[in-house]
């Protein structure tokens, strides 16, 4: 439920965090205000940069309001995207719910964990069939034709029952779903021109997030036997990296062709966040490959099911201040998980910034772009 974008607090400017933070707080309201408490779980971040771009390219098309206190936020009020008259954030909330009621019903057919016993596997079908047509209801209501979203998994389900399949083959789903929902924003927003753009743009941040979550999650498909992309495809964590490297490149020519009247979140997030995420990745994948230190014996094993998905749900709302006892990084300082991922500098302005470790030894980032 993370998503691959994951802004740090010490590596994001001040006022570009909590410009990030109204999206976030936004979303998770809109959820609860329109579908209800429970919908909340569907939050995450990748969703959110629907309404990121929303904003961009029509700064009018967001307003924003000043939320009440929340627990998620230590009981302190802020500012956030507002989703009443904001089409954004109600089309982030809408394709988060296709996506995510996608996903739950991908788990009961395969029998994951819990999702293997028969109560379970029905109250998750109730719950996955609600998402799906809350979200197809606002989907409708914004004029977005939810099909890709909807297709995905159908489509992703039988290219993995494919015999030989390729890596990009399998991705393509996952680049349709995401490169319709960025270029849809561009309809919201009276902003046509952009919109093949922005389509190039989220076909290579949906392969990265399929990719990237294949990375992730190599070790612990190996060890259950579970199916992976990478491993049914033939390619080597070498060659993903390259895939990676060359959809990171082409996002950033595609964000930088945008014409947007406010870029600096937009580049934040989908050109330096999104590298950082590359690099996170891998170096984790190398950690974990042969001759990597042993797991930290103080993290309990991942139940999976819906425990898992509260928990990360859970630590999805609260930022990342709350982890479950399984996340590698619970017991890991900000400037540790930085030097994990390479960290070199925050990247956000052109004014030789500091690092995100150094940020964190003087609580605050030094680059004087708030």
């Amino acid at each position: 439920m993370f998503g691959i974008v994951r802004p740090c607090r010490h590596g994001m400017c001040g006022g570009l965090f909590k410009e990030w933070m109204a999206h976030l707080c936004g979303l998770c309201l809109a959820l609860r205000d329109e579908h209800g408490h429970a919908s909340r779980l569907v939050t995450n971040y990748d969703g959110l940069l629907v309404s990121v771009l929303t904003e961009a390219q029509a700064p009018a098309s967001s307003p924003h309001r000043r939320a009440a206190a929340c627990a998620l936020r230590g009981f302190k009020r802020a500012d956030v995207v507002e989703a009443e008259g904001s089409e954004g954030v109600r089309l982030a909330a809408a394709v988060s719910l296709i996506l995510a009621a996608g996903k739950v019903r991908d788990h009961v057919e395969d029998g994951d964990g819990v999702y293997a016993r028969p109560l379970v596997a029905a109250g998750a079908e109730r719950v996955a069939a609600r998402w799906s047509a809350a979200g197809t209801g606002t989907a409708a209501a914004l004029g977005f034709d939810p099909a890709p979203l909807v297709g995905a998994v159908e489509e992703q389900a039988r290219l993995e029952r494919l015999p030989d399949p390729g890596l990009l083959q399998l991705t393509a789903p996952t680049e349709a779903a995401v490169a319709a929902a960025f270029g849809h924003t561009a309809v919201l927003t009276g902003k046509p021109r952009n919109r093949e753009t922005l389509e190039e743009a989220g076909r290579y941040f949906g392969r990265l997030a399929h990719l990237l979550d294949a990375v992730e999650d190599l070790a612990r498909d190996r060890a259950r036997g579970a199916y992976n992309p990478l491993t049914a495809s033939g390619t080597g964590v070498a060659v993903a990296r390259r895939h990676c490297d060359d959809a990171l490149h082409g996002l950033r020519l595609a964000v930088a062709d945008l014409d947007l009247e406010r870029r600096r979140l937009v580049d934040a997030l989908l050109v330096a966040e999104t590298g950082r995420a590359v690099d996170r990745v891998f170096a984790e994948a190398k950690r974990e490959g042969p001759g990597a230190p042993p797991r930290d014996p103080r993290l309990k094993p991942d139940p999976g099911g819906l425990v898992s998905l509260v928990c990360s749900a859970a630590a999805c709302c609260t930022c990342g201040l709350y982890r479950p006892p399984w996340d590698e990084e619970r017991h890991r300082s900000c400037c540790e998980r930085c030097d994990a991922g390479g960290c070199d500098a925050c990247g956000q302005c052109g004014d030789g910034c500091s690092g995100c470790c150094e940020c964190c030894s003087c609580d605050g980032c030094s680059c004087g772009c708030d």
